[in-house]
């Protein structure tokens, strides 16, 4: 059997985006830091942490200019020896007897983790810190347990493909599914828990019914969103929309690794139920579904060439109105991101020859950077535009004008 992290060869279009999960991580260093917590006899903070695991990245460009500087030489060795005395620390604290103290060690384990590539430094103690973060999932509770799956998340990112990695998943593959799965756990456990799950699936699972196990865990979470039998939308709160959008995007990753045949039961079971989120009151969970349906467009082309979906264009009619939305109750920023991404969600769709010949719809709609650069307007065009626009408005505006009120 290979593995099911062999077959990432769809790496094209709306697939770039779910690939991008993996980096989606490296960002947690913003959320948590600097926050005091525990008694900090023993702790190291974030930012003498952040100093000593980054002061060695530097190290080679200041080496090359002390001569110049007059400095003295600075040891690279020894600045590494100390990040990894501090490191460890960490880790021994992750099992410490104080929740306060165990979620500051995961804090500055997931600030390093995202700052540096510690691969060699981390498979030497896989298996110490996977039992910390083994009983810091089971142990913990919600703040606790959202940490232990972002370190989780980071650590198989920097393991990589390896022994090492699914060791990891193994062991915590289990406690992740039932967190996410227990709707009495914290929300931020579960979204947390959600992600972790498939970018560490993504990467070290072994076995086809790992992967199905996965698969099976994220569908349940997501599809409690879908348009009910009734026709009615099921009313969830902001964070149970989280909840779900992360639950779908990690479920669209594995399906990037899938076999044809069970990419072709994914299109049968939710080609007919997405559409139904892009009618979601949160923006998040629209464009969510609206990238899901472009990529399950792309691996059904990719395995049938010939592949055609029934109400392709009532589904292109509200991928059009949410390229286009301009209704005024949603905030500016979200209707401006809807717009863009919904556009080239729009365009995954429509560019299909065989759809747009169905449709006659007539050629696909791809210009050249040529004709793109002859249809564009100059600079100056668009200052003289701009100019008589501004002559006009201010003409129009001076005749309403009561200059008289000045003076009162």
């Amino acid at each position: 059997m290979p593995k099911a992290r062999g077959r990432p060869g769809h790496n094209k279009g709306f697939l770039r985006r779910e690939l991008l999960q993996l980096k989606v991580s490296a960002k947690a260093a913003q959320l948590e830091g600097g926050r005091n917590g525990g008694k900090g006899e023993t702790l190291v903070s974030d930012d003498d942490l952040t100093s000593e695991v980054l002061s060695h990245c530097s190290s080679t460009s200041e080496n090359a200019s002390v001569p110049e500087e007059g400095n003295e030489t600075i040891d690279e060795q020894v600045v590494q020896e100390k990040a990894e005395e501090k490191l460890k620390q960490c880790i021994d604290n992750t099992m410490d007897k104080s929740a306060k103290a165990r979620q500051k060690a995961l804090e500055s384990l997931k600030l390093a983790f995202s700052s540096k590539i510690l691969s060699a430094f981390l498979v030497e103690r896989s298996v110490s810190l996977t039992d910390s973060l083994e009983r810091c999932l089971k142990k913990g509770k919600g703040e606790e347990q959202a940490l232990a799956a972002a370190v989780t998340t980071l650590l198989c990112i920097q393991l990589g493909s390896c022994q090492e990695a699914e060791d990891v998943f193994k062991t915590l593959k289990s406690i992740l599914i039932n967190i996410i799965t227990d709707k009495s756990a914290s929300l931020t456990a579960r979204h947390s828990c959600a992600d972790a799950l498939g970018t560490c699936c993504y990467i070290a699972a072994d076995e086809a019914e790992d992967l199905a196990a996965c698969l099976a865990c994220l569908e349940s979470v997501f599809s409690a969103s879908y348009i009910k039998g009734d026709g009615t939308v099921p009313s969830h709160n902001s964070q149970i929309h989280v909840l779900h959008c992360s639950a779908l995007l990690s479920w669209s990753l594995l399906v990037t690794i899938c076999p044809p045949s069970k990419i072709q039961r994914f299109l049968e079971i939710h080609m007919s139920k997405l559409p139904g989120l892009l009618c979601s009151d949160n923006v998040s969970l629209r464009i969510a579904a609206g990238e899901v349906i472009a990529l399950l467009f792309e691996l059904a082309r990719k395995s049938d060439q010939d592949y055609f979906y029934e109400d392709t264009g009532q589904l292109c009619e509200k991928l059009k109105a949410l390229a286009t939305d301009c209704n005024k109750y949603r905030a500016k920023v979200d209707r401006r991101k809807q717009r863009s991404i919904f556009r080239d969600v729009l365009h995954s769709i429509e560019h299909n020859e065989l759809l747009r010949d169905i449709f006659e719809l007539g050629p696909p709609l791809v210009m050249d950077a040529a004709t793109i650069k002859a249809n564009k307007i100059s600079r100056f065009e668009k200052h003289q535009y701009n100019s008589a626009v501004f002559k006009a408005r201010t003409k129009a505006r001076n005749k309403v004008r009561d200059k008289r009120a000045d003076i009162l």
